[in-house]
């Protein structure tokens, strides 16, 4: 082979080679692209789909919890002056005890020699006879003191032993949703960068959308002014809010108390149909209702929506729909 034959040839498969390692090179460069915003975001729903019921599910046992740690104390307060009851019950059996002890039967025939008369004796005995009556009722009265004490104590026992449990899940329970925010906030930093995403302004519509001189009203224009409030899990303002904090927040402005968990909230009022609905009504979301929003007017709720967001208004149907509930 002559030596411009052997230099074509040995292009040739250069060439060839170069074509098969662009070949094996493209698709390994498309494998390592960094997803799209749109498959960050699609990522980040299905995270907060996981986090928001856990959220939800810490509210109701963190709530339920600050309720046992109330009724703990109130009932150590009614059992305080019970126990000094029995404390001076004890020390007065003690006294009777001793007494007894020391005397025994000495006072009965203490009593037969030296009554001067039967009368005189009939009356030593009489009462003796009352005294130990006394004495039993005394001690009666000591015993029921200590069942009444024993019976407030039992269930006090109980809740503490409950209480301990529920700390230790609700360790549990907070430690699996900082992981899923974690991992929630570097997604929407990949996807955002530092600032965490969202542009405009959080109340691009009339807000409420009319004015009504109902409690309704009322909660719905709070919501309005907490927009560009950050998202804070298990918060209920003034400084951050989850989704139940918000409408918590909202109508405690009227007076009117809801649980701290949304589909508790959802049990504690009737239900509404979408037809219906009016200024500050509530609509909770997804078949376990682990979001809640309120309603503002014209179509849309003002909503605490998710983990390194603030609090929008958005449209009603941003998510699935389970119900609308009016609180009262």
């Amino acid at each position: 082979m002559s030596p411009t034959r052997v230099h074509n040839y040995r292009r040739g498969v250069v060439a060839v080679l170069v074509g098969c390692l662009v070949g094996v090179a493209l698709p390994a460069r498309i494998a390592r692209a960094d997803p799209s915003v749109a498959q960050i975001e699609a990522q980040i729903q299905t995270i907060w789909n996981q986090a928001e019921p856990l959220i939800e599910k810490y509210n109701a046992v963190h709530e339920q919890y600050q309720k046992n740690k109330a009724r703990q104390s109130e009932l150590q307060k009614q059992i305080d002056p019970l126990q000094r009851q029995v404390d001076l019950g004890r020390v007065r059996v003690g006294a009777m005890a001793a007494a007894v002890y020391k005397g025994g039967r000495a006072d009965t025939l203490n009593a037969v020699l030296t009554s001067g008369s039967p009368k005189q004796l009939a009356d030593q005995l009489t009462f003796l006879d009352m005294l130990a009556r006394d004495q039993d009722r005394q001690l009666a009265g000591v015993s029921t003191a200590k069942a009444t004490l024993d019976g407030q104590k039992a269930p006090i026992d109980t809740l503490v032993a409950e209480l301990a449990q529920q700390d230790t899940d609700l360790a549990q329970q907070r430690a699996a949703i900082e992981a899923k925010l974690t991992e929630l906030q570097k997604l929407r930093t990949q996807a955002y960068g530092s600032s965490g995403g969202g542009t405009g302004s959080y109340r691009p519509w009339p807000c409420p959308s009319e004015y009504l001189p109902t409690n309704g009203y009322k909660a719905a224009a709070y919501a309005c002014k907490q927009a560009g409030i950050p998202y804070v899990w298990a918060a209920a303002g003034p400084n951050g809010f989850d989704c139940s904090g918000l409408t918590l927040a909202a109508w405690r402005q009227v007076g009117v108390n809801l649980p701290h968990n949304a589909a508790a909230q959802r049990r504690s009022m009737p239900y509404v149909s979408r037809a219906d609905i009016q200024l500050g009504d509530l609509v909770f979301y997804y078949s376990d209702i682990h979001h809640v929003a309120i309603y503002v007017g014209g179509g849309k709720v003002m909503s605490a929506p998710t983990f390194g967001d603030h609090v929008r208004m958005v449209s009603i149907d941003s998510s699935p729909i389970h119900s609308i509930g009016r609180p009262g």
